[in-house]
């Protein structure tokens, strides 16, 4: 009576695999071969080791993930001065209001044309931050093209 529950499949864990690996291979690195072969590891961005050697193994294509901190720092920093360049348009915007409401018509001309003189700087130098920004990326982003 035994055998026959010992026989019979279980219904609980997990399902077995239709073709397991069970045929293991030992390798020995030196120190440089190693830290080459973590490196390689690293730069295809794959999570399982075992993966990676067989990609090798069978040459099978191992996408390799560079990524440029300085690029993200870059990136970081014209998102902020473009949010920073929104903030004052909408200020701009404010402020034209309270100038016409607050003051009379001839004071209210006389402050938006030392608020234009300030915009047209603030636009050159809006221009200066473009073409630096596209300077940037034509040597640093697009190098490996």
């Amino acid at each position: 009576m035994e055998d026959n529950k010992r026989n019979q499949i279980s219904k609980g864990g997990r399902k077995p695999k239709k073709d397991p690996a069970i045929h293991r291979y030992s390798i020995s690195l030196n120190d440089t071969e190693n830290a080459q072969f973590l490196s390689l590891f690293e730069q295809s961005g794959m999570k399982v080791m075992a993966h990676f050697i067989i990609a090798c193994i069978f040459q099978k294509t191992v996408k390799t993930v560079k990524i440029d901190m300085d690029a993200i720092e870059f990136h970081t920093r014209l998102t902020n001065f473009y949010s920073q360049f929104r903030a004052v348009g909408v200020n701009y915007n404010q402020i034209v209001k309270i100038l016409y409401r607050n003051f009379s018509e001839k004071k209210a001309a006389a402050y938006l044309f030392k608020l234009e003189k300030q915009t047209a700087e603030m636009a050159d130098l809006c221009r200066k931050v473009i073409e630096l920004a596209q300077e940037f990326e034509k040597k640093h982003l697009h190098k490996d093209q």
